[in-house]
């Protein structure tokens, strides 16, 4: 495991970072708390010391398991990176979706991020998180209802106040970076990323290499489609957003999965699984300094942090993009 600074900053991260939005239900059918507590415990042990949520993961539940995981942990041996501006309790901002809680009750997401809420949000965090301090503050959505630098100076004065340590952000495009940099240093950008879906080469990754801006990338197994397991003729459940995606189709499911069957023989020299590869692959494509990837349990929290523990020759890396370059996914 390797412990990449964050752009210009001080802050070291696991380069495979704990995903912890599904240890919240929400929008996963429930957790169970225990075997998700195992999960990050197991992940620390073996090198994963950072751990990534959001308060609107299971809207309080995904920090509260956090904070029971870490609570015997060295404190300065473990970066908790949380973020702000989505709330379920206030109808203001951008409105982002129709939802339900764990208990199923209807709720309303609104992308908000003004200054009082930025404030707010981050005391409600430090207290379900049961620390003193955030190490990466990150806003989770772009708000178009509130000035960005609005945002940023309340993030600024968290960091002055010493509750947070370095600010970061989520899906912001290069314009809304260079205006956030207008009032803070941004370490990071957190964004999705994964072989099939590689827009951020254009001009993210670019920008961030030149600037020195972390990368974060979500969902790089692209929410279990690169993992081989997927057939066509998948079902997904109510409210999954996988069903109306392009990815999804039985089209592509067989397109990935043949290409997925391509590059197995190397997965099978190294006797890793297709999932271990491909975060491996991840971690290792440049500008990208973490990926971050979620775990129910124990077991699969110690197959992904086990992804860093090999490498790849270069033959083996050209093997891997030259099958690439030939995949082409159906529809736009």
């Amino acid at each position: 495991m390797k412990y990449p600074k964050i752009g210009n900053t001080e802050l070291k991260v696991s380069e495979i970072t704990f995903g912890a939005w599904a240890a919240g239900g929400w929008m996963w059918g429930g957790t169970e708390e225990k075997e998700a507590v195992e999960a990050i415990r197991t992940s620390y042990d073996l090198g994963v010391t950072s751990i990534d949520t959001a308060p609107v993961y299971g809207q309080g539940l995904s920090e509260e398991i956090v904070a029971k995981a870490v609570k015997d942990l060295p404190r300065d041996k473990v970066q908790i990176l949380t973020k702000y501006g989505m709330r379920w309790d206030l109808e203001k901002g951008d409105f982002a979706m129709d939802s339900k809680n764990n208990d199923g009750k209807p709720i309303k997401i609104y992308k908000y991020a003004g200054k009082e809420s930025v404030i707010k949000e981050c005391e409600d965090s430090l207290r379900r998180l049961q620390t003193d301090y955030i190490d990466l503050y990150q806003i989770h959505w772009p708000d178009s209802t509130t000035p960005i630098e609005e945002t940023m100076e309340a993030v600024l004065k968290l960091k002055d106040q010493g509750k947070i340590k370095e600010a970061g952000v989520c899906n912001y495009n290069v314009q809304q970076m260079k205006t956030a940099e207008k009032v803070i240093s941004l370490a990071s950008n957190q964004v999705p990323y994964s072989m099939v879906r590689r827009g951020i080469e254009r001009e993210l990754v670019p920008y961030c290499r030149e600037h020195k801006k972390g990368i974060l990338a979500y969902s790089p197994l692209q929410r279990g489609l690169l993992t081989g397991k997927m057939k066509p003729g998948q079902t997904f459940n109510e409210g999954d957003t996988r069903a109306d995606s392009r990815y999804y189709t039985d089209e592509n499911i067989r397109r990935i999965n043949k290409f997925l069957g391509d590059i197995k023989p190397v997965a099978e020299q190294k006797k890793i699984t297709l999932a271990q590869l491909i975060i491996h692959w991840t971690i290792r494509q440049p500008g990208i300094t973490v990926a971050l990837v979620g775990a129910r349990n124990a077991e699969q929290a110690a197959e992904n942090a086990k992804a860093a523990d090999f490498s790849l020759t270069s033959e083996e890396a050209k093997f891997i993009d030259d099958k690439l370059d030939l995949l082409q996914l159906a529809g736009k």
